[in-house]
């Protein structure tokens, strides 16, 4: 029987279930330790293999987070060979850091022979073209934090990157990109939203994941 959408809120949530999705996203964020205890005070059956692919996966995120993008690109090549030559996009984003790095250095000269060797050619592909063009500007200003393109300095930025790149990493490897605390928050939110322009006929309030998440 197909249950209401209204009556969501009543139905009862298997403790596996809710261990499995607490688990999930513990192993894809590389939370190695409370991964650990968290398997052994729920008795849950650890994935083959799991800790040693959560540790290379922390080590390349770690290492564009800081900055060390070269490092982060020998790290993915040597766990997945050929995903930056598939990945085009994401293997732009990472020479991009390392671009960025030589900038916030001073080590104008270096940057700039780096991004004529390992940058310009993706200017022949048209939608890296004004991406590159933010880029090349950073060595317009001496202080390129307070250029209009300061956001491609932040740590933000970065972890954006190594998001990306997490979730390419395990793609790869034929594991879901997103945890299943993801996906049911998407799922949650289209059922909110279905249910809630379902009731603004009777003047309720449409749906805020915000609002709904603070209750």
């Amino acid at each position: 029987m197909d249950v209401d959408p209204s009556n969501y809120n009543q139905l009862a949530i298997n403790e596996n279930d809710t261990h499995s999705v607490v688990l999930s996203y513990l192993v894809h964020n590389c939370y190695i330790e409370t991964v650990e205890s968290f398997v052994a005070s729920t008795g849950m059956k650890q994935p083959a293999d799991c800790i040693d692919d959560m540790e290379k996966r922390k080590r390349i995120y770690h290492c564009a987070v800081e900055g060390n993008a070269l490092k982060a690109i020998e790290l993915t090549e040597q766990l997945a060979n050929d995903l930056l030559e598939k990945n085009k996009d994401l293997h732009f984003d990472l020479l991009s850091l390392h671009f960025v790095e030589l900038v916030c250095s001073r080590k104008c000269t270096e940057a700039l022979e780096f991004a004529q060797t390992n940058l310009t050619p993706f200017g022949k592909v048209e939608k890296y073209v004004e991406k590159l063009e933010d880029f090349m500007a950073l060595l317009a200003y001496e202080e390129p934090e307070k250029s209009p393109m300061f956001h491609l300095l932040s740590k933000d930025y970065r972890q954006q990157v190594a998001d990306s790149l997490n979730r390419a990493i395990l793609a790869h490897s034929n594991l879901p990109s997103y945890t299943a605390m993801e996906r049911l928050i998407q799922q949650t939110t289209a059922v909110k939203q279905f249910i809630s322009e379902d009731n603004a006929k009777n003047g309720s309030q449409p749906f805020s994941l915000k609002d709904f998440l603070s209750s």
